[in-house]
């Protein structure tokens, strides 16, 4: 086994994972234990931790997911840019789109992120914010698909799946299907046996056949 990390392995990609009021603790939890799994995983192969996860917000003011539990996020949206944004969903989306800092504040995270990422109605924030764009696919909770068709071409809302990658955007369907999708980035980003490492030490069944990779339409800038 190696000394040491291997000096010569990829730079860490930062994510970055939003909080606002209302969201859905699953929808950022799932990811965010997947990615810090994977950190573990790698350093115990000898290997460099291949992410950097944080916790970012309109402000450095805590928020409150679904339920009440307050998470106080690390910093505030800034300029620096980052690899991966992670939106999650919320129970009530109508409510976070009515708050007036929550769509700001992603919009603005997603200008600096060269991979956006949604979990469940997360992607209807997403649509909210003008964000979809004409991507070429996108998925969502499988009771909101119809909803996420009045943000996107509807022949390009797609159910049944875990994930949808689109290139630059990644949407999951709902909830645990978080878990899904970022094991679908470890594999996208690192490599398909860390993911299977991560999903085994996780006990959670996983395939790259549990999502779709659709073709890209054009960037989303």
């Amino acid at each position: 086994m190696p000394d040491g990390p291997d000096p010569t392995a990829p730079a860490r990609r930062r994510v970055e994972l939003l909080v606002f009021d209302h969201f859905d603790l699953l929808d950022l939890g799932g990811p965010y234990e997947v990615l810090l799994t994977a950190n573990r995983l790698a350093e115990r192969q000898g290997r460099r931790a291949p992410f950097t996860v944080s916790t970012v917000g309109a402000d450095a003011a805590p928020v409150r997911a679904y339920g009440g539990l307050q998470v106080t996020p690390d910093r505030a949206v800034g300029d620096a840019g980052c690899d991966v944004l992670v939106v999650p969903g919320a129970i009530d989306v109508d409510a976070v789109v009515a708050d007036a800092t929550t769509l700001p504040a992603i919009r603005r995270a997603a200008k600096r992120a060269q991979l956006l990422t949604s979990v469940c109605t997360g992607s209807l924030l997403l649509g909210a914010a003008g964000l979809l764009g004409d991507a070429g696919g996108a998925t969502t909770h499988h009771e909101d698909l119809a909803a996420l068709g009045e943000h996107l071409d509807p022949t390009r809302v797609i159910g049944g799946v875990a994930w949808v990658d689109a290139g630059g955007l990644v949407t999951a369907g709902g909830l645990a299907n978080g878990l899904a999708m970022a094991l679908h980035l470890v594999h996208r980003l690192v490599d398909r046996p860390l993911a299977e490492a991560v999903a085994a030490n996780l006990s959670v069944p996983w395939s790259p056949g549990d999502g779709v990779t659709v073709p890209v339409a054009r960037t989303r800038r």
